[in-house]
């Protein structure tokens, strides 16, 4: 470390340290070093402490870091200190932390190999790169193919790519993405898609040269140069290919863990393909050639799949089936041939076991014979002065021989391919210039380096020297280009190393040398070389343990190289015999490939064992002749020349610098590994430019970055108006010593250190202003502080002392009420104990009273008891007597009854064995049983009778009751009579007995019944209950069931409305989908019109010489062709034959093509016709339908005609009004000019009008007579209607030939057409010969019309009506009829749901409850479901049938179109008739019908064209005009001609406007003012088009004025898709217009410029200068692009454009520079930090403002913005806490996951103060963001363009009133 930064070793100061681990370590110094310290006493990142020892001898400081702001610069040569500790830092900061791979290092790209698939490699990224400046974005090998790219555009001059490093470094992938770039962004030259061939050379390559080895699964083992070649316009016209020492060695061993070429593993994982078969392959296992290195597979790779991407790219590039079997043919013999077995026959000799099957299978895959092969396979011939004899071999001689045989057959093939790979690539365009790309293999350093590590660091040695020199050139010419004095720069020269090895007498001499030598050896050749070079080269060294190996001191590191092998690979010799055999195969491919060897090599300059090929530029006849020389070079000898012819052709060029690195050995992702990384670094010359641009100035600023950064070191005296004197002068204050800066002409040069001095001053400065203000806030918090405590105390001392006195308050007063409280406590005592002693005393008397009272009611009371109790004993002795004598009575009149009831036994017993007793029994008990029954059935039925019975029973009882207290009365007289008759009293009492029992028994029964009433009432009520309780349960289950199905209705109505909207939303993201494809598509036609369009230019220059008539193109527009009539088929034809004479030699494909297309549409014409022709017999068909249900309706003519006539006559009353008021007017207001009354013109006028006056007199009286005629003839008409509507025709020939003469006939006809004219019926009108020929065919009868035949014109126009009328009456009445037939049908299936419903009601109150409702729900369910697929399966069948009719519309339409432009070119139109001029006395009648309209002559169309669209220029004339005023006029003109019917005038009037806009935007397609201009006027001329259509939909906007001028005859509905496609183009070209003007100063203006000053902090930029925020001269800021889109907006307002497309257009502004900013973001790591968040929301806030005040804000532009503005909030928040990372994920929902995370992984902190944001942190987004479905996508489509729609906006303007200014050059329009 240079000593003269010793002041800079302060406490805190952060150093390098050396490291065995991690290499270089972090440590801080934790004290001042003085000058004579011998040690330094650090800290260290883990918190230990250090003595760093000092060398004694050097004293060498360590290496000081750089301040944390400069670690993670894009380029390494903008750190403040230089050197390796810092690159390797800075490095591994952006690689691991970062996720960065590139990084520049001046002119250099490091690439880190990720070992992970990274999405920085798609189209958008492409695109993104493509045209920016180096330094503007992030490092990215498409920035290096840029830059190449730009500087062979711009310096006329070749360039190279130059990609190395070490195997698994990425040379492959790196040279592959740069070869992508070019291919994308250059395209082709040729319709032979070049840059796809270029691109397809890499499988074929990566197949046969690429291997897996342990470092890298494809390694390339050769290298290769491929020079794409680009043409005057730099357009990709072909490539060559070079290669250079193949790794052929490979083919026969491997080493452990590593595999053969490519191509072997994926035949043998095909083997199973049936073609492959006859090569009688295996597994990889089963040849020993693809099992020495024990991995025959590599994970991740599916080698069948390789081999079909290898095919495909064989038949890309031209090599065909054939041709691909020979070559796996060929290398499956290899295979075969590695496994033939070759044994030891003697000790000298050996031989190949009889019927080898891997022989016999390589002999017939070769297609030589198996005796010859075996022969010389184990046999040599040799060869001396006399004779020849052949020598047997041993075994390990035969063996070498074999594998010998194997690499030149391998080194044969690889040659071949590349051969035709070259001749695929090859064309016959002239090369302007090419861009170079060296895939070549790095520094290479093994255990054991032999032969091919030699060569390949020679090679790098060769190529390092190259990049030394270039360094410093490039040094030197910035220090020259800025005026400032320089001194040599002394950097490592490894000339003498190059020297040693390729020099007279060098290594390679020596062992050419040893080669020729007859007994040379590897051991004599290294005594050769100690001799040689061990005393007298000090960079070639013997190692002290060998004398079979040498050391060389390489520009990266010592390497010993093993001498055994050398002689033998540098010889590189195969058996002659062996070629021989070969070269006699039947196989054509095979002895191709040998007599490609004999050749001679002639553009290549390579032998035939170097498996390699280099083209020379070189005359072809030298080589030829060097030919047989070139074959006796050894390969060292071939490899030298060849390395020499390349660095020629690199120094001829401007190379570009690509370092690859290998981060670790073990194929990790974003795993860095210090040692390893240093290795390469210092291998590949990394740590070289670092020290080159270290000795120099490294650290360069502009003055106006100087000044913006370190502004806050300047004191305001020193701010000059010169900003550069301004610098100049404090710098000088800053570094004392001048030595250490330079000023140039635009930069200020700083040596190695000083701008972290200056960062160190402006961070102590900051951090002093910092303190500074941190003290003043501190002092005013804390006198705040002070303050408030101050208060606070005041405060809380006066609430206390108030508190003190409201205590004492409170004391006195609680002392003041105690006594008072005590005063009635007392008296309340004393009350209260005199009152319970009041109490006592008068309880006292009372309970003594009333004892007393209470003694005299007892003695009372027992004198009332004794007397009751004597008088109960008397009572009761009373009783006891009368009982006494009742017994004896009683007991007297029991045994008398006892006595008569025993006779009366007797009697009974007798009577009762009588067979007559029983049947009366019986008869009486079945009566009693059956009344029983029946009572009991009544009772049951009836409920009602149950009470009137019991009522009934109940008097009946009451009055047996009744009887029986008469007969106890009775009974009583009797018992009175009995003391007279005793003899009586027997039976009486009996009858008594029998009375008793009858009554007991009907008791009994009556109980009975009651209580059966009672328990029948209480069951009938329980019933009753129950039933009212299920009832309810019902109801309520039913009040549950409505409920529950309307809500199911309500949610299914909200599902409907839910799935309705979004499938509206779908079909109208799909609808914008499809209008997106048809506009790319529309748009791509667009490209391919103007793509043939040049090619006719082409052709047309190169027939200059030709002077014959002009050739007419096939397809002179697209919209033309595809609409064109009949009569244009032919000129298609005519054009197509033309042209094809001569493209045939520059394109017939596409000529074939066109005619196919041609053909094709001939054939869909003549089908087209057929299917119009059986529509028109349909459309017969139904008219004749139509006109039998006319006839049906006949009778209602007359009364229609009679009403007609009344108008009619109220109408030629007010005709006559308006003349006579005219005639007034014209006497009243009549002057003294021509035209006063009495002058010649007002007589003939007066007279016409006098004459059109008594005319309406005449036709009015007509009018009467034919009333009253037609009125009369009704009934006869009634009877006549059949005959009179099939003989129609001839009663109106009979009608017309009425009329007299020709001009009334003319007038009739005129008459005719005006009143048959309808926007929606187009007729023919009949002309004057057919008119004459129907008046002689029929007999005339004048005396029933006027003469000029105007009733027969009303009477045929209101017959036209009725039948129209009749027409629509049928129509309506089929409609009424078919609506009447589907309520029926609904109606019946209403019913027939509502008889289901209540059966399925029914079945339900079978049913549990909870089944029942289970029921109900599950039928609902099952009915909406229903209900839901019915509606369903109706709306995709009504969008099919929607579907199906538009297409069929768009071709009905287009046939009738066809047809009916057929039959008008045969027929002469209305206005053509009229040649011969109407008699004077006649009005043109509805004159008011023509207005609006602009006539002109067919010749002067062209003129029309020219003056109106080709030379109209808007910013001249067209700004003054009426907006829209060009699509006014020719609408106008446009209806002139369809007034005529003039198909061919409308015709080609549309077509000429169409071409001429295409026409002037081909030509002024980047004029903004031009495209905006025309796209306003296509617009308004297509909503003219639609606004008189005619369409109700369009009219309805319309005034009357504006429907009376509505296109009459032509349906123009096609025009209008054609023109509509027209707009889409122009709106495309526009917005590309747009976008070409907006993308420079987009990203200046959003990102660059900072609108807010002194917010962003500049950075040191490095050797890739970005551009500068500052805003300089030129430089865009915000208000340019504000100004920008001001002159955009207030062009299209001025030029009349719609407002919903003004809004339209500013979207896609708004996209553009959305996406445009957010992509550089996305790509710029100095633009991802706090304060560019701060910038770009503010910019986006004033654009937001822009669109507020054009009153923009609902046009969706702000919308697309949102990207940006996340992105612009995810700088600005926190970002460390799992908050935090919760809040970005619910803020950024419009950016995607990649996004998110390139950002964070971009930030970067612009001054110390800031921090970075961790890995866990992004980490822990990544995990919350796992669930996202989105695209992987990075950037976005900055090409995309919304689908832009044309909404109607009907013009107020009236036609009339448009005048056309002289400026136009329009005076042969006439207005009509």
């Amino acid at each position: 470390m240079n000593r003269e930064l010793e002041f800079m070793f302060v406490d805190c100061a952060r150093v390098w340290i050396p490291d065995a681990e991690e290499v270089w370590r972090s440590a801080e110094l934790t004290k001042d070093y003085n000058n004579g310290d011998v040690s330094l006493q650090l800290l260290l990142e883990d918190g230990a402490s250090l003595e760093h020892k000092l060398d004694p001898k050097t004293k060498n400081l360590p290496y000081l870091r750089n301040p944390d702001i400069l670690v993670g610069e894009n380029d390494l040569t903008a750190l403040s200190y230089l050197h390796e500790p810092a690159v390797l830092h800075n490095l591994k900061v952006r690689f691991v932390d970062s996720k960065l791979i590139y990084t520049y290092c001046g002119i250099v790209l490091v690439a880190i190999n990720p070992y992970e698939t990274l999405p920085i490699y798609g189209t958008d990224i492409i695109n993104a790169y493509s045209g920016q400046n180096m330094g503007d974005m992030d490092p990215h090998i498409f920035a290096v193919a840029e830059e190449a790219y730009k500087q062979m555009a711009r310096d006329e001059r070749n360039q190279s790519i130059i990609v190395s490093g070490e195997s698994g470094a990425g040379k492959t992938v790196s040279a592959k993405y740069a070869m992508r770039y070019f291919a994308t962004v250059s395209g082709s030259a040729s319709e032979a898609n070049i840059e796809d061939k270029v691109l397809a050379s890499n499988p074929i390559m990566e197949a046969i040269g690429n291997a897996k080895t342990t470092r890298n699964d494809n390694s390339s083992r050769f290298g290769k140069y491929i020079e794409i070649g680009f043409d005057n316009r730099y357009r990709i016209i072909g490539a060559n290919m070079r290669t250079y020492l193949l790794e052929k060695s490979r083919v026969v061993f491997q080493a452990d863990e590593e595999r053969n070429y490519h191509i072997f593993y994926q035949l043998c994982a095909s083997s199973h393909l049936p073609e492959l078969k006859p090569l009688k392959l295996g597994s990889a296992n089963d040849f020993s050639y693809t099992r020495k290195g024990r991995s025959p597979v590599i994970e991740g790779v599916d080698d069948t799949k390789e081999l079909s991407n290898t095919r495909h790219a064989f038949s890309l590039l031209g090599i065909n089936e054939s041709y691909q079997m020979g070559l796996f043919q060929v290398l499956a013999a290899i295979l075969h041939l590695g496994n033939v077995e070759i044994k030891d026959r003697d000790a000298d000799s050996s031989i190949i076991p009889p019927n080898n099957s891997h022989l016999k299978a390589f002999c017939d895959l070769v297609g030589v014979t198996y005796q010859d092969m075996s022969q010389w396979l184990c046999h040599r011939k040799l060869k001396t002065a006399t004779e020849t004899y052949v020598k047997p071999l041993p075994r390990l001689q035969a063996t070498n021989a074999r594998d010998a045989l194997s690499k030149h057959i391998y080194a044969k093939l690889f040659n071949w391919i590349v051969e035709h790979v070259n001749k695929a690539l090859m064309t016959n365009i002239k090369q302007h210039s090419f861009i170079g790309v060296l895939d070549i293999y790095g520094f290479e350093t093994f255990e054991i380096n032999s032969f091919e590590q030699f060569c390949i660091n020679y090679a790098n040695e060769k190529l390092q020297q190259q990049f030394n020199m270039h360094v410093f050139k490039l040094e030197q010419e910035e220090y020259m280009k800025e005026q400032i004095p320089w001194t040599l720069i002394d950097f490592y020269d490894n000339q003498p190393c190059i020297n040693l090895i390729e020099a007279k007498m060098g290594i390679l001499d020596l062992l050419d040398e040893e080669c020729k030598m007859p007994k040379g050896s590897d051991d004599s050749w290294a005594q050769k070389l100690y001799n040689t070079h061990l005393k007298t080269c000090a960079l070639f060294e013997k190692p002290r343990m060998s004398n079979r190996a040498f050391i060389i001191q390489h520009f990266a590191d010592k390497v010993e190289y093993q001498c055994d092998g050398f002689l033998e690979k540098n010889k590189d010799t195969v058996n002659e015999e062996q070629i021989n055999v070969l070269k006699a195969s039947k196989f054509d491919l095979l002895v191709e490939l040998f007599q490609d060897g004999e050749k001679a090599i002639s553009p290549t300059g390579q032998a035939p064992g170097t498996g390699g090929r280099t083209r020379l530029s070189v005359k072809p006849d030298k080589s030829r002749d060097k030919g047989s020389k070139e074959n006796k070079k050894t390969v060292g000898c071939q490899f030298r020349n060849s390395l020499q012819m390349l660095m020629d052709t690199l120094n001829a060029t401007t190379p570009h610098y690509v370092r690859c690195i290998k981060p670790n050995d073990f194929k990790m992702a974003f795993t860095f590994d210090p040692k390893r990384a240093v290795q390469q670094l210092r291998a590949c010359g990394v740590l070289e430019t670092i020290r080159i641009s270290a000795a120099g100035f490294p650290s360069r600023w502009t003055y106006q970055e100087f000044f913006s950064r370190y502004r806050v070191l300047m004191k305001q005296k020193d701010v000059l108006p010169d900003k550069k004197l301004t610098c100049r002068n404090v710098l000088e204050k800053l570094v004392q010593d001048q030595d250490k800066y330079q000023f140039g002409k635009t930069k200020i040069f700083f040596r190695a250190g000083q701008v972290a001095y200056l960062e160190k001053l402006r961070a102590d400065k900051l951090r002093a202003a910092c303190i500074r203000i941190q003290k003043t806030i501190r002092c005013w918090l804390a006198r705040k502080k002070y303050l408030r405590q101050r208060n606070a105390a005041i405060t809380i001392q006066r609430f206390t002392r108030g508190h003190q006195a409201r205590c004492l308050a409170k004391f006195m007063r609680r002392t003041q009420a105690a006594t008072i409280i005590q005063k009635y406590r007392r008296m309340y005592v004393e009350k209260k104990r005199y009152r319970q002693k009041q109490a006592a005393a008068l309880g006292m008397q009372t309970i003594l009273r009333g004892y007393m009272a209470r003694q005299k009611y007892q003695a009372l009371l027992r004198a009332h008891k004794v007397v009751i109790i004597q008088k109960r004993v008397r009572g009761w002795l009373a009783r006891c007597w009368y009982k006494r004598c009742l017994e004896s009575i009683v007991y007297l009149q029991c045994c008398i009854r006892r006595m008569r009831a025993r006779r009366e036994l007797k009697k009974l017993k007798i009577e009762a064995r009588s067979v007559e007793h029983f049947k009366k029994l019986n008869r009486g008990m079945e009566n009693k049983i059956m009344q029983l029954q029946r009572k009991i059935d009544e009772q049951t039925k009836d409920n009602r009778s149950v009470s009137e019975r019991l009522a009934s029973l109940e008097t009946s009882h009451t009055t047996e009751r009744e009887k029986m207290r008469g007969e106890l009365t009775r009974l009583r007289g009797y018992q009175e009579e009995a003391k007279n008759k005793t003899n009586q009293v027997s039976s009486l009492l009996e009858e008594l007995e029998k009375l008793k029992k009858e009554l007991s028994v009907t008791q009994q029964e009556k109980k009975t019944i009651e209580d059966w009433a009672h328990t029948y009432r209480n069951e009938m009520e329980k019933m009753v209950s129950e039933l009212k309780e299920q009832n309810g349960l019902l109801k309520t289950e039913k009040d549950d069931l409505n409920r529950l199905i309307q809500e199911q209705s309500q949610q299914m109505t909200e599902k409907m409305a839910r799935s309705i909207v979004q499938e509206t939303q779908q079909l109208n993201k799909e609808l914008n989908e499809e209008r997106s494809r048809y506009q790319n598509l529309l748009s791509e036609h667009r490209r391919l019109e103007e793509k043939h369009d040049d090619l006719k230019e082409h052709l047309a220059s190169s027939n200059v010489s030709k002077h014959g008539h002009r050739r007419t193109d096939s397809t002179h527009s697209s919209n033309e062709s595809e609409y064109t009539y009949n009569s244009e088929y032919a000129e298609l034809e005519e054009g197509s034959r033309a042209a094809e004479d001569v493209t045939r030699g520059i394109d017939t494909s596409l000529t074939l093509k066109l005619q196919k297309r041609l053909t094709e549409m001939e054939q869909e014409k003549q089908s087209l016709r057929d299917e119009l022709e059986n529509k028109e017999d349909q459309f017969q068909r139904a008219r004749a339908r139509d006109d039998a249900e006319f006839k049906k309706a006949r009778g209602a003519e007359l009364e229609y005609e009679s009403l007609k006539r009344q108008e009619l006559e109220s109408e030629n009353k007010k005709l006559k009004h308006n003349l006579a008021e005219m005639r007034q007017s014209l006497l009243r207001d009549g002057s003294a000019s021509s035209a006063a009354p009495g002058s010649p013109a007002y007589k003939v006028l007066l007279e016409q009008l006098n004459a059109s006056c008594e005319e309406l007199d005449v036709r009015k009286e007509e009018v009467l007579i034919l009333r009253s005629q037609l009125v009369s003839q009704k009934e006869a008409m009634h009877h006549k209607v059949e005959q009179h509507t099939m003989t129609e025709p001839s009663v109106y020939a009979q009608e017309v030939s009425k009329l007299k003469d020709a001009d009334e006939l003319k007038q009739a006809c005129i008459g005719l057409k005006d009143t048959n004219r309808c926007p929606r019926l187009v007729r023919t009108p009949l002309e004057v010969s057919d008119l004459l020929s129907r008046l002689r065919s029929a007999a005339p009868d004048l005396h029933r019309l006027n003469e000029d035949g105007e009733l027969w014109l009303v009477n045929q126009g209101l017959k036209e009506t009725i039948r129209l009328l009749e027409q629509q009456l049928q129509a309506q009445r089929r409609t009424n009829d078919s609506e009447v037939e589907a309520l029926r049908s609904e109606l019946q299936s209403v019913k027939e749901e509502n008889n289901r419903q209540q059966q399925l009601l029914a079945q339900n109150l079978q049913l549990p409850p909870e089944a029942r409702i289970e029921a109900s729900l599950q039928h609902e369910i099952t009915r909406l479901t229903n209900e839901n697929l019915d509606l369903m399966e109706h709306l995709e069948k009504q969008d099919r049938t929607i579907r199906k009719l538009k297409k069929q519309l768009k071709v009905y339409s287009k046939r009738i179109g066809e047809m009916g432009a057929g039959q008008a070119e045969g027929q002469t139109s209305p206005g053509q008739m009229v040649d011969e001029p109407i008699h004077p006395v006649n009005i043109p009648r509805r004159e008011k019908d023509f207005q609006g309209m602009l006539e002109y002559k067919r010749e002067d169309e062209l003129k029309l064209i020219k003056n109106l669209i080709l030379e109209l220029k808007p910013r001249g004339v067209a700004v003054n005009l009426i907006p829209g005023l060009p699509a006014y006029i020719l609408f106008m003109c446009l209806r002139h001609a369809d007034y005529n019917n003039d198909d061919q005038k409308v015709r080609t009037l549309l077509t000429s406007t169409i071409n001429s806009i295409k026409k002037i935007l081909k030509k002024r397609g980047d004029d903004f003012e031009t495209v905006s201009f025309w796209l306003a006027n296509t617009c308004r001329f297509l909503h003219c088009l639609k606004q008189y259509s005619g369409d109700e939909v369009f009219m309805k906007h319309n005034t009357t004025r504006q429907n009376e001028h509505c296109l009459s005859n032509f349906d123009l509905a096609e025009y209008r898709q054609v023109i509509s496609d027209l707009a889409i183009q122009i709106y495309q070209q526009l917005i590309k217009c747009m976008e070409n003007i907006l993308q420079p100063m987009i990203v200046s203006g959003m990102l660059e410029h900072e609108t807010i000053q002194g917010v962003s902090g500049v950075k040191p930029t490095g050797l890739r200068k970005r551009t500068s925020s500052i805003a300089d001269e030129g430089t865009y800021t915000l208000d340019s692009i504000l100004r920008q889109l001001n002159a955009f907006h207030s062009t299209m307002c001025q030029h009349g454009t719609d407002p919903e497309l003004i809004k339209q257009v500013v979207k896609q502004q708004f996209y553009i520079v959305g996406a445009v900013t957010l992509n550089n973001l996305l790509l710029r790591k100095d633009m991802c930090s706090w304060s560019k968040g701060m910038q770009i929301r503010y910019n986006v806030s004033q654009l937001e403002e822009w669109l507020r005040d054009k009153g923009l804000m609902t046009c969706g532009a702000k919308e697309t913005l949102e990207p940006l503005i996340q992105a612009a909030q995810l700088l600005q928040v926190k970002k460390k806490t799992d908050e935090d990372a919760e809040a970005i994920c619910s803020m950024c929902l419009a950016l995607t996951t990649a996004q998110i995370v390139r950002v964070l992984n971009l930030y970067t902190p612009v001054n110390e103060f800031e921090e970075r944001v961790s890995v866990a942190f992004i980490r822990t987004i990544q995990t919350r963001l796992r669930d996202r479905c989105e695209s992987p996508q990075l950037l976005m489509d900055t090409k995309m363009i919304y689908p832009v729609t044309f909404p109607f906006n009907p013009s107020t303007l009236a036609l009339e009133t448009i005048q056309i200014p002289g400026s136009l050059n329009l005076a042969f329009l006439t207005r009509v």
